[in-house]
């Protein structure tokens, strides 16, 4: 199975801007061989937390007209976005949808950042599904850094890591190029991972969205400027 990760320049607060340029990126994906791709984390409205926090009409459901175009790619996708939840925050939250625009599974980051924990609800729950007869497990940026989390996923038998972050210029690439090659060789998995690039917030993502083998040897790694894909067989 092909997968890629996707990265891009997300338009601040503009759900529609932002879910065009990801159909895009899928159809490129699904013109490669790729059968899903995965997004940077908060892609479908940048990551704009005073944005988010002061306009609901920004957070979205599995459900959202909005999100139509993603689900009609034709391609799986790894979505990550503020969502709808019971309480008064939102959440971060991974929608996963099949290539046939099915809802496969949803996941709630648990390991909310500093600056995010007065933003949104943290989740209580592991991600997983299966897709093409692999199983994946589903972590959002700093979750990334709790080996606790990803030691479950191992134990569950999942066999590739899919990961939506923000890592920024200035120290940001370092701390990927530790952290997912590390999970890679102590998993002995797959690791995906989709990060920002260019502006971001308060940051400036670094690109570098990236594939490892099971070991801890990079596949395959974008650049640092540019809105691209990378594509690698995960078996």
């Amino acid at each position: 199975m092909k997968i890629a990760a996707g990265q891009f320049t997300c338009v601040p607060a503009d759900v529609a801007a932002n879910v065009q340029q990801m159909t895009a990126l899928a159809g490129q994906a699904r013109a490669q061989g790729a059968e899903l791709v995965v997004f940077p984390e908060l892609a479908v409205t940048g990551y704009e937390l005073e944005a988010v926090l002061a306009d609901p009409g920004l957070w979205v459901t599995p459900e959202d007209p909005r999100l139509d175009a993603i689900r009609e790619s034709g391609t799986a996708t790894v979505v990550n976005c503020v969502a709808a939840t019971d309480g008064p925050r939102p959440a971060i939250e991974t929608l996963v949808f099949g290539a046939d625009g099915e809802l496969l599974t949803t996941y709630r980051k648990q390991n909310l950042f500093e600056h995010e924990q007065a933003v949104f609800t943290a989740g209580q729950h592991d991600g997983r599904f299966e897709f093409g007869g692999v199983r994946f497990a589903l972590a959002t940026c700093y979750d990334n850094h709790f080996p606790d989390l990803t030691a479950r996923e191992s134990a569950d038998g999942c066999q590739v890591h899919l990961a939506s972050s923000l890592y920024g210029t200035g120290g940001g690439a370092e701390e990927l190029a530790a952290i997912y090659p590390g999970i890679a060789k102590d998993l002995n998995m797959h690791v995906v991972l989709a990060n920002h690039v260019g502006p971001a917030g308060p940051w400036t993502g670094c690109g570098r969205s990236s594939v490892w083998a099971p070991g801890g040897d990079v596949l395959t790694e974008a650049d640092t400027q540019t809105a691209m894909l990378v594509v690698a067989d995960v078996g």
